[in-house]
């Protein structure tokens, strides 16, 4: 209702956050030639990274630390060569993505509302990107997350760059999928080679 779309904008205003309408100047172009696009998407920080070429990083969570130096440095080369990097706030490699790219531009797409932080752990990342990037999100602000809201999160994650780089996958992980969602919209996708012997 009328009613309801005023209160889910002034609980987005309140947070310091801004309803971004599919048709908007300062909607995404990528997610925009999405077949089809998010309505609308939330977003908190600086617009402008949205406009300027992103790649993905993402990974696994329980990632060695060989694994996350390598996603730190790639995520930090990439912004140097004048790059956006998009990931999702997770533990590990997405984490690490974030930190190695906090200074050049970077993009937390959350899986909740604009307010769901998470994991918790990440409070202090959230806020710098929050200062210093842009956090999205398709959710309602105040929407907790559920297990279905990670593929939705996938989906923007890819959406929103030319390529995603996948870092230590599991064989059954949301890496994976945003790299499958990836090849379906047509973007790139690049595999860092690990060990020969490792799944």
């Amino acid at each position: 209702s009328r009613e309801e779309a005023e209160g889910e904008i002034e609980a987005g205003e309140h947070l310091d956050a801004r309803l971004i309408v599919s048709g908007d100047a300062d909607f995404p172009p990528l997610l925009a030639a999405l077949d089809a696009p998010p309505p609308v998407i939330w977003a908190k920080g600086d617009v402008r990274v949205l406009h300027r070429q992103a790649v993905a990083v993402v990974g696994a969570r329980v990632a060695s630390a060989a694994g996350q130096s390598f996603a730190r440095g790639l995520a930090k080369g990439l912004g140097e060569g004048g790059y956006v990097v998009v990931s999702g706030l997770a533990r590990g490699i997405d984490s690490a993505a974030h930190e190695g790219s906090l200074a050049t531009g970077t993009v937390a797409v959350l899986a909740g509302g604009i307010d769901e932080i998470y994991p918790p752990q990440n409070a202090g990342l959230y806020e710098a990107i929050a200062r210093e990037g842009c956090l999205v999100s398709e959710r309602r602000p105040g929407d907790r997350l559920k297990a279905q809201d990670f593929l939705r999160r996938n989906r923007l994650i890819s959406g929103l760059a030319l390529g995603v780089v996948v870092v230590e996958a599991e064989m059954r992980s949301g890496s994976l999928s945003t790299a499958r969602l990836a090849a379906d919209q047509g973007r790139e996708v690049f595999a860092v080679p690990g060990s020969p012997i490792d799944p």
